[in-house]
């Protein structure tokens, strides 16, 4: 058995990659270029052989900053062009390639002028803006102006007329005639300010006003007819006019104190209209100067910035390339004596003649006398794990990571995942309609697979484009398991010819609850359509689908546990084959495995016995008459000899390993209490038992007893919890099943029945919203959810350790924007 396993060609996928630790001598000269090429190749995971160090105290700090300090110019340039509305220009124009001390003088000069040409640009805008206030300001304060000059006169006479006509009131006229009499507003004492200010504040502004001068003041308000620029956001900015009356030298001043806290901004208008229209003439010319002047600004900074984006996209990959290179030589040792820098790291076996062909090139193109010299090493630590996937594997891949990265070349359950996850999914969503709405989906992804690598997706759909290849099969199973259903959107179909049954009368009434009867041969392929609707339609699926569920659990239990004989096989780890796998299969199979022979001989032999009486009773009687219930000749004394097996098998797990372990670990280190000068772990390493990866730890019973009875008695309760636990499989694709035919009798036949077009329609619609984003989405969602979890829990933890870690090379096709 081991020879032909051993004899088995290798599985793609099945074990990850086998990795060498490796260390790098490279002569000073060629560093760059060395790293760089391996930043290409992608297939080195350098070790930090700097981590007591800070950023600060590493040798090539200076220039990762000067590499900072690129793409932070490079950052404001893109923020530039994006505010400019220009876009970055993607052609793959021939480019003059260009150093990076040259580029670094390049990104000095063209932020400096584009740093001058804002600043000019800020200071004629602000000037613009100002001008432009005053025009508003000039224009709408003038008719406050005069309609308060108006009232002023009014209220003279109204008072000359009603006051210094009463002889009783003579004080009070002369204290009123001190204020009102005089002609003009600046000799009667009664002056203003006009100004400009956001609209969002005009409420609080006048609030406080109002509080500052006691409520001595008349407060006017206009709308500006145009929005101004602010300079700082380039938003539009909402702005009203004001001009505020009042009296006496202290208002004024606190009025004054209230604008500038506010933000407004006040300007002078004279009270006479001839000066009024003079300055506005004035304003108005200068403002169509200042126009000219900064449209020809915008032109030439957004010449200035079109030049900049040709190149930016090769100048920030460049920069980002440079700054990863010295990020990485900043992780090697520096012998300063050699002049030489010393890298150690992780690369897969198959890489290696390529590595060594990177490191030729290199030390060829940059002169160096000395070659690099590229050796093997031991490594204490454990390999990183790396698997070569493709892009329809690598979502499968992905799914099992996100339960654990595979331990070091332990086995792969994407292997399995590939096919049995979308083939459980689609057990739960079996329905050749709906299936067929998700094969589109799938096909309208992978055609459009070219256009949309390039763009930048939403979460939701960056997820449902990574997965399309899961998609596709998740789709092609639900077709297939629909047809085996027979349900398209609920409803059967006659595909595979007439049905085996038939009405027992003419009349054929109330045929779908009595009357059936078979005539013929079984329906070829799948559920006979006569089921649905009868009587029996849900007691007959029900059974089908509960005892479909179960087998496909156990043998799916059953390859975990088969598993997790290869991994102990690789490993060379008999312990774990005599004292678990093979207690394991016999547990496993003594009561379910039975459990599944029952339900074939039962679908078989059209039995009537009762599989619940048959395995409680064998727990609780097994000596008893089986009566009915027997479905072949030697079944008690079977179901006995299982029994036992069970039985026997749980201490079989539990006690023979921590006992046989101890022995093992009391025979290795006798004698050796005094400790030698040379430990043998290359030894100890050749038996890689899981108690005894602790080389120089004292061996712990008692911890390996609890763990081992831990691991047994999680097995055993897991057992049943596990089988349990695949009966989601029946209950999710009965759940499909009925949520699918409620929509169609109750919402689609419902509306049909009616003779009216836009009832007709709207049940349509409904019918039609309900299937999307219920049936479609959501249960999708559900199932999908329910498929992993059967993996994750009920089969990986038979075999899957999930303990090691991913194998990250240095490459450059990895870099993002992010690591700008």
């Amino acid at each position: 058995m081991e020879q032909f396993i051993d004899n088995l060609p290798p599985m793609d996928l099945m074990r990850s990659e086998k990795m060498t630790f490796v260390q790098l001598i490279i002569p000073a000269e060629s560093a760059h270029r060395a790293i760089s090429y391996l930043g290409e190749l992608g297939l080195l995971q350098f070790r930090d052989l700097n981590a007591d160090k800070s950023p600060f105290q590493r040798t090539f700090v200076n220039q990762v900053k000067r590499c900072g300090e690129m793409s932070r110019k490079l950052r404001f340039f893109k923020d530039q062009i994006s505010k400019a509305g220009l876009m970055s220009s993607s052609r793959t124009e021939l480019q003059p390639d260009i150093d990076l001390e040259d580029l670094e003088i390049q990104l000095a000069e063209h932020e400096h002028e584009l740093i001058e040409m804002n600043s000019n640009s800020d200071k004629l805008r602000q000037s613009y803006n100002e001008l432009l206030e005053f025009k508003i300001v000039l224009q709408k304060a003038c008719g406050f102006l005069v309609s308060n000059h108006s009232r002023v006169v009014l209220d003279e006479r109204e008072l000359r007329e009603n006051v210094y006509s009463n002889d009783a009131y003579v004080e009070t006229v002369s204290l009123l005639e001190q204020e009102m009499r005089p002609q003009s507003s600046n000799s009667s004492g009664l002056r203003f300010i006009s100004g400009i200010i956001c609209k969002s504040k005009v409420l609080r502004f006048e609030r406080m006003l109002f509080r500052a001068t006691r409520g001595n003041m008349l407060f006017n308000l206009a709308p500006a007819d145009e929005q101004i620029m602010d300079p700082v956001s380039a938003d539009m900015i909402e702005k009203t006019v004001f001009v505020v009356f009042f009296s006496g030298e202290q208002a004024r001043t606190k009025i004054l104190k209230i604008c500038e806290a506010f933000g407004a901004n006040c300007y002078p208008v004279p009270e006479d209209i001839s000066k009024q229209r003079q300055i506005t003439r004035e304003v108005s010319s200068r403002l169509t100067d200042l126009e000219a002047t900064l449209e020809a600004g915008i032109r030439h900074r957004n010449k200035a910035l079109a030049s900049v984006a040709d190149h930016l996209a090769k100048w920030m990959n460049m920069v980002r390339r440079e700054k990863a290179v010295y990020d990485t030589l900043n992780m090697l040792n520096f012998d300063v004596t050699k002049k030489c820098l010393v890298g150690e790291g992780w690369c897969p076996l198959f890489a290696k003649t390529q590595m060594q062909e990177a490191l030729q090139r290199a030390t060829f193109d940059s002169n160096s006398q000395v070659g690099i010299i590229l050796h093997p090493m031991d490594a204490v630590e454990s390999p990183p794990t790396y698997f070569r996937t493709n892009t329809f594997t690598n979502p499968y891949q992905e799914i099992v990571d996100a339960y654990g990265v595979a331990r070091y070349q332990e086995a792969n359950p994407a292997v399995y995942t590939t096919v049995i996850f979308p083939f459980l999914f689609a057990l739960m969503f079996g329905d050749w309609g709906h299936g067929i709405c998700l094969l589109l989906g799938a096909l309208v992804l992978i055609a459009r697979e070219n256009k949309l690598s390039t763009q930048k997706l939403g979460s939701f759909m960056e997820m449902l484009f990574g997965g399309r290849y899961v998609l596709l099969l998740m789709a092609l199973f639900s077709i297939y398991c629909g047809l085996i259903y027979n349900e398209f959107f609920s409803v059967p179909f006659h595909i595979f010819g007439a049905s085996a049954y038939k009405c027992r009368d003419s009349s054929c009434r109330d045929a779908h609850t009595i009357g059936l009867i078979k005539y013929q041969d079984p329906y070829p392929f799948g559920v006979d359509p006569s089921w649905r609707g009868s009587r029996s339609e849900l007691p007959f699926l029900n059974s089908l689908k509960m005892k479909m569920s179960i087998l496909f659990g156990v043998a799916h239990m059953n390859l975990g546990i088969v598993l997790s004989y290869f991994n102990a096989h690789f490993f060379r780890n008999s312990l774990d084959i005599r004292y678990q796998f093979v207690p394991q299969m016999i547990f496993l199979n003594s009561l379910f495995g039975y459990l599944s022979l029952l339900i074939v001989i039962k679908w078989c032999t059209g039995s009537q016995a009762d599989l619940y009486h048959v395995m409680i009773y064998m727990f609780l009687s097994p000596t008893d008459n089986l009566g009915e219930n027997q479905l072949f000749w030697g079944q008690r004394p079977l179901q006995i000899v299982l029994l036992l097996l069970a039985v026997i098998a749980v201490p079989w797990m539990l006690f023979p390993k921590p006992f046989i372990l101890k022995k093992l670990h009391t025979e290795r280190f006798q004698g050796r209490s005094y400790g030698i000068l040379n430990t043998s772990e290359v030894d100890l390493e050749a038996e890689p038992d899981s108690a005894r990866q602790h080389h120089h730890e004292e061996f712990n019973f008692s911890e390996v007893f609890v763990h081992q009875m831990i691991h047994a008695i999680e097995f055993v309760l897991g057992s049943v919890s596990n089988t349990a636990s695949y009966l989601r499989l029946w209950a999710l694709s009965l759940a499909h099943s009925e949520l699918s035919t409620v929509f169609y009798e109750k919402v689609l036949l419902l509306a049909w029945g009616y003779d009216n077009l836009v009832i007709r329609l709207v049940g349509l619609t409904v019918f039609a919203f309900a299937t999307a984003f219920i049936l479609l989405m959501m249960e999708s969602l559900s199932a999908f959810l329910h498929a992993l979890r059967l993996h994750w829990v009920e089969f990986q933890n038979k075999f899957y350790h999930g303990d090691g870690y991913k194998f990250r090379p240095f490459s450059f096709a990895s870099l993002t924007e992010d690591d700008d």
